[in-house]
């Protein structure tokens, strides 16, 4: 990169991660209010629990309950609760959970975040990669009979919400059909390994939560897709590559690399609607990922696991959007170069 170009360059990106900064500050305010306004008492159940096995006298569960209290937080000031949840923040403490007491959130999420990244992650790329493909080809032939069948598909199940689909294709591929199994992440009485048994039943239990996602998700890509190529088309730079005698596949190739762009920073932003149909399909397929999980923590109000889910999913989505900041600077000189001007 240029001397001239670098200076504009790390203005940009600086002024991106700020702006992160600012924004997961937010986020993770908000994700410290919210479960504390739902109504109940997060230490009754755990309380429960120790004086059964324990067996205990009232004395000592007054004792107990004193110390738990102390330990969460729980009474406390809610400005007292906030900068004791911020200065664990930042030591890379989330806390400990109330519903699986003693253990780590860190330690208890372990096991479940790898699981909704496997099914996010390549979800929402694919749903990318067959949506925009999807709405270039209908906008290129735009009033062709390709179009309007890419146009009222997408409408259609643009609108489809994650749940019922999810519901739908139980329904008709394992209740009617018994193709596929109706929940869980690999088949009972296997314990997690890499042989190829086990591989096998995790792919065959992925395919009903795959393909719910990446079907609610490629009509919102192909409509946006589609839209953005009849506005290139009708651009002044391509009427004038026409009318030059340019081949239309060849202006194709620049109106695709064109609304690529944006269509790249709309794949980091997507990732947040995309993180809350994986969480609800997670619930519908009774997958083994953090949605499973974070519904056991909200049913039994357990806010430091509820907080440390959020906090993590957080910052994968928002390092995900700086990494595609990061990108489409260095792909499209203008974003970079433009940050120079007036200063």
């Amino acid at each position: 990169m240029p001397k001239t170009a670098l200076k504009p360059f790390l203005k940009y990106v600086g002024r991106r991660f700020f702006f992160l900064i600012l924004t997961y500050f937010v986020a993770i305010t908000i994700i410290f209010i919210l479960p504390r306004a739902i109504p109940g008492n997060p230490l009754s159940q755990l309380l429960s629990r120790i004086a059964v096995q324990g067996a205990a006298n009232p004395e000592t569960i007054s004792n107990v309950q004193k110390s738990l209290m102390e330990e969460f937080g729980v009474g406390k000031p809610i400005i007292v609760q906030y900068l004791s949840f911020l200065g664990r923040l930042f030591r890379g403490d989330l806390g400990t959970s109330i519903n699986f007491y003693p253990k780590k959130c860190l330690d208890v999420l372990a096991p479940f975040i790898p699981w909704t990244l496997f099914l996010l992650i390549p979800a929402t790329l694919t749903a990318w990669i067959i949506g925009n493909t999807l709405g270039a080809v209908a906008g290129n032939k735009r009033g062709t009979w390709m179009d309007n069948l890419v146009l009222n598909t997408s409408l259609v199940i643009s609108q489809i919400p994650y749940y019922w689909l999810g519901m739908l294709l139980i329904y008709t591929f394992s209740v009617k059909l018994g193709i596929f199994p109706t929940q869980g992440g690999y088949a009972q009485g296997l314990l997690p390994s890499f042989s190829f048994k086990f591989i096998t039943s995790v792919l065959y239990h992925y395919v009903l939560p795959f393909l719910s996602i990446v079907i609610a998700a490629i009509g919102g890509w192909a409509i946006g897709t589609r839209l953005l190529v009849i506005y290139e088309l009708d651009a002044d730079y391509t009427i004038f590559a026409v009318n030059l005698g340019m081949r239309d596949r060849t202006v194709f190739k620049y109106v695709f690399r064109n609304i690529l762009l944006p269509q790249i920073t709309g794949l980091a932003l997507n990732l947040g609607s995309a993180l809350g149909g994986a969480l609800i399909t997670e619930l519908i397929f009774n997958y083994p990922g953090t949605g499973y999980i974070l519904f056991r923590a909200l049913s039994t109000l357990d806010y430091p696991l509820i907080q440390a889910i959020f906090v993590i999913l957080i910052v994968a989505i928002y390092f995900a959007n700086f990494i595609v900041d990061f990108v489409y600077a260095i792909v499209d000189p203008r974003i970079r170069l433009g940050q120079g001007e007036g200063s």
